[in-house]
């Protein structure tokens, strides 16, 4: 069990680096790579910039996933979200201004 949420771990880690990762940081990345790599540079920054997307991709399912998971222990515990208590706040504040209405008529 240990193995998945180390690669969960890691995945998060990296996901976050990723998103850090600014246009001049990727061209000082794909200049690093084509020297080293012997590659264009062009061909190299197409890489880094595909590998880049997919990460963010990666970053955005993961925390949908997260906050999915979230969602279901606060349901499974009997809580209720923020949007769910200010719904029942608004539906409360209907019905007491129709109780309001009906005594001033009646």
């Amino acid at each position: 069990m240990a193995a998945p949420d180390n690669a969960l771990e890691r995945l998060a880690l990296a996901a976050v680096g990723v998103v850090a990762l600014t246009a001049d940081r990727l061209d000082e990345l794909a200049t690093e790579l084509s020297e080293r790599g012997g590659m264009r540079r062009d061909e190299a920054r197409a890489l880094l910039d595909s590998a880049v997307s997919r990460w963010r991709g990666d970053a955005m399912r993961l925390g949908e996933r997260a906050g999915d998971t979230v969602s279901a222990v606060l349901n499974q515990l009997g809580l209720v979200t923020r949007e769910e208590f200010e719904e029942l706040e608004l539906r409360l504040a209907q019905l007491e201004h129709r109780v309001n209405l009906l005594e001033r008529d009646g």
